[in-house]
């Protein structure tokens, strides 16, 4: 990323992305938990991390007011898919958890 504005729509759209792909790591770090094979889960989950960061930036350039425009409802949307995907990141770590204790014991 550049230092020049950038366009509102373009910061978020690519927040949506990020956390998008975020959300469908994590998922997808869920499916091999449940599927026992858990170092493919935690590979998974540091791609979800991976992909946070990469919102991060986008949003940091939103808090830092390095956009073309003023914020609309299209920023509050963005947030919220950003914000979502974390908490869901996060409920999924612990359901990762629980899938290995299971195996522990089983």
């Amino acid at each position: 990323m550049t230092e020049k504005k950038l366009d509102l729509e373009e910061i978020v759209f690519n927040l949506v992305l990020h956390a998008g792909n975020a959300r469908a790591k994590a998922y997808e770090a869920l499916d091999a938990a449940e599927e026992g094979n858990f170092d493919e889960s935690g590979k998974l989950l540091e791609a979800a991390d991976e992909e946070f960061v990469q919102g991060h930036k986008y949003q940091n350039l939103l808090i830092q007011g390095k956009i073309s425009e003023q914020p609309n409802f299209l920023v509050i949307h963005s947030q919220d898919h950003l914000m979502t995907a974390m908490a869901e990141k996060n409920l999924i770590k612990r359901l990762i958890k629980m899938y290995k204790k299971l195996e522990k014991n089983n």
